[in-house]
């Protein structure tokens, strides 16, 4: 046994009531690590590995109790398990253990941490929510004594930094310090998934530090904000110092990780059981399927049921596609509702949410660009930058709902951009340059900008969002609130029957339901267009390009664009997975075609032609109105051609009624002429270029 495994063994204090002494500890893991790792010790060492991934199961089957005693007391036997290494004969000689795959009774909620969980060996599932900087951290210091000469090695166990008392000479005082043995150090800080969370919980989060391995480079593309991991490692407490400089008696918990694994961010966190497929499947082959769908969401709120079917597609999804180049078409699309108050849109919002496999719910006031995308913020225990992940990065891979968005300032919205298409979030602050995943599905609510609704202007006008932000929906709902004798009667009785008899109401899939079947769709499901599911939607395409329009060419209103046209694709997959059907058919091309020709029909109609234009969403000017602004403009040029700079407003209204444009129409164009700054009134009645 080497020199260096002596003093190793010699720390290794047996504790009254062990079940093994360290000497025993050390043999049982020489044997283990004999019969079963010595190959891979080998390869690992030729490859200049220095860390060995033991699997519980292997010390389980060995020996059960060595594996309790590993529980129980980690870091004695790991050092142990690194001490026999060290006495075989390898190239390399410190070998650091991590062992992966505890039992599931290991497995620790983090709001169920307390202090008899304190030094013994857990598993625990959390996103990651902060990253900071990676930093060398001292974990042994060498001082000589000034008077004789001897050489004392501290271990550097806390946090605070600790330099020897006395020497064995009986000198007191100063040491001189000859080296200290540095490794990197990061610290994360998980939160627990929102999936495994009850109604309104709150998610508690805990900080966990890395060393050595476990920042390399490759390992740090693991714990970037938003991925999802399981950690082993060790509980241990923090001392908290008061201001006074003493130590407080109220401790704060960490855990010294031993071990990370990435888990994947999907739906498969349901697992279902044999029945429960069944049960799945059976519900899937009703000829009423998309009608029990509609009427299960959201069954408080009457009516809506446009809106309704276009959520249960929502929630079902598109397919995600990589192309050979690397591009991704994305499969997720994003639903936007604006109504009048009181039209039941948080309702529908919160009942999704419930009814999601996984989700975040935001409201308007209560959100910044920074808690939506992803955060750069100091650490406090490591010193220098962290990242902090944000709403869209946490509900990778799932839902996000967004209430109250007209109340967002433009800044904040802004944030939502590169999110909602690209789905990505890139973050350049301080000394953090990142990209993250956002692969989210995003349903929004807003208020017109009045508070209500004007019947009397197109509702396009009446979205109080940037054009730009509006066009990254694929559909947008308007909910309005007119009074009906007729409706306002079946509204009225349903809401007091279900008022009257809350536990009576029975919805025809339940919401523990939804979430499975939703869950097994996107997991199993992945229906691929049929040749007359793309003819259908082709020729829909086609057509409504085509359709009338008037004036010169390139002046025609644009029904639909491209961006359309990849949300009838989506909106057709989601319609085959309600279905649980591999094959996209005609029938749910036609589908898509209606929900998308309702949103157009509600939001893209251009009052003066009666014709769709998609202008009306996507830049907020329709195409009558840019050709009247093109006119207007040829008009005031040629104007300050002939009478020089100062144009009378008169002259301008009489050469435009002669191309049809009323005086109205003319003011209106001048006064966002003015807006844009490239006019200017010098004086009441005149207009001047700028």
């Amino acid at each position: 046994m080497s020199l260096n495994s002596n003093k190793i063994l010699s720390c290794l204090k047996n504790k009254k009531g062990d079940k093994m002494d360290a000497k025993e500890q050390i043999e049982k893991f020489r044997e283990l690590i004999e019969t079963t790792y010595l190959t891979k010790l080998h390869e690992l060492a030729n490859i200049g590995v220095s860390h060995l991934i033991m699997d519980f199961n292997d010390v389980a089957i060995f020996d059960h109790e060595l594996a309790e005693e590993l529980l129980e007391n980690p870091d004695e036997l790991l050092k142990a398990a690194e001490v026999s290494i060290e006495d075989l004969d390898l190239p390399e000689k410190r070998f650091i253990i991590r062992i992966a795959n505890l039992p599931k009774s290991q497995n620790l909620k983090i709001r169920n941490i307390r202090s008899p969980h304190l030094n013994k060996l857990y598993s625990f599932d959390g996103i990651v929510r902060q990253s900071s900087d990676v930093r060398p951290q001292v974990t042994s210091a060498r001082f000589e004594c000034p008077s004789c000469g001897n050489v004392l090695s501290i271990l550097q166990i806390d946090t605070k930094f600790k330099e020897p008392y006395r020497c064995t000479c009986g000198r007191k005082g100063r040491f001189r310090m000859l080296d200290k043995i540095l490794v990197d150090a990061q610290r994360l800080v998980i939160e627990e998934a929102p999936e495994d969370l009850e109604g309104g919980e709150q998610p508690k989060r805990i900080s966990v530090f890395l060393k050595e391995d476990l920042v390399e480079p490759k390992m740090e593309k693991k714990t970037t904000p938003g991925s999802k991991i399981r950690v082993i490692g060790v509980v241990r407490e923090i001392p908290v110092p008061l201001k006074t400089g003493v130590v407080s008696t109220r401790y704060d918990l960490s855990v010294d990780a031993n071990y990370i694994e990435p888990i994947e961010q999907t739906f498969e966190e349901f697992e279902l059981t044999k029945e429960e497929e069944e049960n799945i499947k059976a519900l899937a082959k009703k000829d009423d399927i998309y009608g029990m769908f509609t009427r299960s969401i959201a069954p408080s709120v009457y009516g809506h049921d446009d809106v309704k079917e276009a959520l249960v597609l929502q929630l079902m999804g598109g397919i995600k596609k990589t192309k050979p180049d690397g591009t991704i078409i994305r499969g997720d699309f994003h639903v936007l509702l604006v109504g009048d108050p009181g039209s039941a849109k948080s309702t529908l919002l919160l009942f999704m949410s419930k009814a999601s496999p996984k989700s975040r719910y935001i409201s308007g006031k209560g959100a910044s660009a920074a808690g939506l995308t992803a955060s750069v913020v100091k650490d406090e225990f490591l010193k220098g930058w962290a990242l902090e992940a944000g709403a869209l990065v946490l509900a990778n891979g799932g839902f996000c709902y967004l209430d109250e968005l007209d109340k967002m300032t433009e800044e904040e919205t802004s944030a939502l951009h590169e999110a909602l298409e690209q789905q990505i979030v890139s973050i350049s602050k301080a000394n953090i340059q990142a990209t993250l995943k956002a692969q989210t599905t995003v349903l929004a609510a807003a208020n017109p900008k009045l508070g209500r609704f004007d019947p009397y202007k197109p509702v396009a006008e009446q979205i109080n969002l940037p054009p730009a932000l509006i066009n990254r929906f694929d559909l947008i709902f308007p909910i309005r609130d007119v009074p009906n004798k007729e409706l306002d009667e079946k509204i009225a009785g349903h809401v007091l029957n279900y008022q009257q008899a809350v536990n009576i109401k029975e919805v025809e899939i339940d919401i523990g339901l939804i979430k499975k079947y939703v869950s097994y769709a996107k997991q199993k499901i992945y229906p691929k267009l049929s040749d007359g599911a793309v003819e259908e939607i082709k020729n829909f395409y086609v057509s409504l390009r085509n359709s009338g329009g008037s004036g010169k060419e390139g002046q025609k209103p644009i029904p639909i664009s491209a961006r359309q046209l990849e949300a009838l694709v989506r909106l057709s997959e989601a319609s085959a997975r309600v279905r649980l059907s591999d094959k996209v058919t005609k029938q749910d091309a036609k589908r898509a075609i209606r929900v998308l020709k309702y949103c157009l029909m509600q939001v893209g109609i251009d009052p003066e032609t009666g014709q769709i234009d998609i202008d009306r969403i996507s830049t907020g000017i329709s195409s009558t109105q840019r050709s009247r602004i093109v006119v207007i403009k040829e008009i005031i040029t040629e104007l300050s051609n002939q009478k020089g700079k100062l144009i009378a407003i008169e002259d301008v209204i009489t050469y435009a009624a002669e191309k049809g444009i009323n005086e109205a129409q003319v003011e209106e164009v001048l006064d966002r002429l003015k807006r844009e700054a490239e006019i200017f009134e010098p004086k009441r009645g005149s207009i001047s270029k700028l």
